[in-house]
């Protein structure tokens, strides 16, 4: 075996930084698949629920007498899964807790129009166009700029951005790791950042919404609930990745040697726009203007027919409940326009098959989402959840730690929690139905909660080895240095985690409690019963 050569000196490679990597990679290693996992908990919630019941676990219910959801008596109790009542209950819902889970059916058909302008090149045409028609001096934003935009077509920037961003990077006669770097920072770090609504924005939305309806029973997040906050993140992580990859990692890793390389790097080669491709970006361009036009004129006149019918305003209106058809038709449309000009797509079977690929790649999904959807209902049936957020409220409380500065433990949490649990559907729904409702007792509302978890969700992504599309990184980081290693990759990515994360706190804090901005339309910053 080939002994991975780090970038590190030796020394510190023995030192806390390596036993860091290792205890990450041995804890990751030792939980299940996901699938696993959800299913394990959902025992966990039976057997725990059958035994708080037994000891009379409880809480007093901090809702005002009268609201709906509260008990006569004010007592939260446990309801116990250890029954025979509970058998009864956990046999009729099995079916209905999935068929009702929000993001399956939000995610399936936001991926639908997705899959369309995926897998008739458009996307990957304009990934391609914006990073190699930038100038040498902006090629490094650039690449990190289209990275974080390629989270809306899910593995697209790992399997086509972060390859060809090494590449142009070698092409220029800079290290190519520095361009990979850039890139990976962009897809992974800024993962939930994105100027478009993606498939992650519903299904988080979903999640949300149940954990909310914990304490308020009414309560509905929406799919845009977070979309200011990610569209100015774009912004700051584009400028920070530049930064960190212009003045830390390109510095360190030094002048590139291509005898380093595991491959011929004279076949390197990168394909630049063709003409019919311009040609297709252009027409998809201006079809996205048109649906952009149409979809204005629903919502923009007073009497706009996709307003709120009752007040006529646009919070709670049927254009932001049906913002994932929008998603399907301002992706589905465009894209098979591109196809039609490029040849990709004849007619409506290529988008049929396009959908139908797509689809046929959700199948581990669907599975995940079985079984977390047992977890969630399960959790909320025996009112765990509930008496774990009032408890944990009141505890917040007597320490004092009720004001902004919760949020920066909170985001810390959940970016620890990612490198070992690195899908995001797979830690929101574990943390969500703890933490939205202690939050929320507290005084901040769910969109601003969700807000927050996005960017734990998003830093530590670089530098866990549990992160799905690590391997891959790895495998394609080798093709220029032959003996890369799991830690000199993480080593290199570091520094973009420690930035993003503190950069994109401070822009939280600054955009929520200084500039009191809201985190979407419509979305509160503070919850009030």
């Amino acid at each position: 075996m080939t002994k991975a050569v780090s970038a590190v000196p030796e020394q510190e490679q023995k030192g806390w930084f390596n036993r860091f990597l290792a205890t990450v990679e041995f804890l990751g290693n030792l939980l299940p698949h996901p699938i696993t996992l959800f299913a394990l908990f959902c025992v966990a919630i039976v057997v725990i629920s059958g035994i708080a019941d037994w000891a009379g676990l409880s809480a007093i219910d901090p809702r005002p007498e009268g609201a709906k959801g509260r008990d006569p008596d004010g007592v939260i109790e446990v309801v116990s899964l250890m029954s025979a009542e509970g058998l009864r209950r956990i046999f009729e819902g099995l079916v209905t807790n999935f068929t009702g889970f929000a993001p399956l059916g939000t995610v399936l058909v936001a991926l639908l129009g997705v899959s369309v302008a995926e897998h008739s090149g458009l996307l990957s045409a304009a990934m391609r166009g914006m990073v190699m028609g930038a100038s040498k001096r902006l090629v490094t934003f650039m690449v990190v700029f289209a990275a974080i935009l390629s989270n809306t077509a899910s593995e697209l920037g790992y399997v086509v951005l972060i390859p060809l961003a090494a590449m142009i990077f070698h092409s220029l006669g800079r290290h190519p790791l520095a361009g990979l770097a850039a890139a990976f920072a962009g897809v992974s770090g800024g993962y939930s950042a994105n100027l478009l609504l993606g498939t992650i924005d519903p299904l988080l939305a979903g999640i949300t919404t149940p954990a909310a309806q914990m304490i308020d029973p009414d309560y509905q997040v929406g799919a845009e609930a977070n979309y200011y906050f990610m569209f100015i993140s774009v912004f700051l992580i584009a400028f920070l990745g530049t930064w960190v990859t212009e003045k830390i990692v390109e510095p360190r890793l030094g002048k590139y040697d291509p005898k380093e390389a595991s491959v011929d790097l004279g076949e390197n080669k990168i394909e630049h726009l063709s003409k019919v491709e311009k040609s297709g970006l252009k027409w998809a361009g201006l079809t996205f203007l048109a649906l952009g036009v149409i979809l204005s004129l629903t919502i923009i006149p007073e009497d706009g027919i996709l307003r709120h019918q009752v007040t006529g305003e646009v919070k709670g209106s049927p254009f932001l409940k049906g913002i994932v058809v929008i998603i399907f038709i301002t992706f589905a449309i465009p894209g098979f326009v591109y196809g039609r000009v490029v040849g990709s797509m004849k007619n409506d079977r290529d988008v049929i098959d396009a959908m139908s690929k797509s689809m046929g790649a959700m199948g581990m999904y669907i599975v995940l989402v079985f079984f977390a959807a047992q977890f969630v209902a399960f959790f909320k049936w025996t009112n765990l959840g509930t008496i774990l957020a009032v408890n944990g409220a009141a505890l917040l409380q007597a320490l004092n730690l009720t004001g902004p500065e919760v949020f920066v433990f909170f985001i810390l949490m959940c970016a620890l929690v990612n490198l070992s649990l690195g899908s995001s559907s797979a830690q929101w729904a574990v943390t969500a139905p703890i933490f939205v409702p202690m939050l929320m007792l507290i005084g901040y509302a769910p969109e601003t909660i969700q807000a927050a978890y996005r960017i734990g969700d998003s830093v530590t992504n670089l530098i866990t080895p549990m992160m799905s599309y690590f391997g891959l990184i790895l495998a394609v980081a080798t093709k220029y240095k032959k003996d890369m290693g799991i830690g000199t990759l993480v080593a290199t990515m570091l520094p973009y985690s420690m930035i993003f994360f503190v950069g994109w706190v401070c822009l939280f804090y600054i955009w929520v409690f200084v500039l009191g901005m809201p985190v979407g339309p419509g979305s509160p910053t503070y919850y009030q019963p």
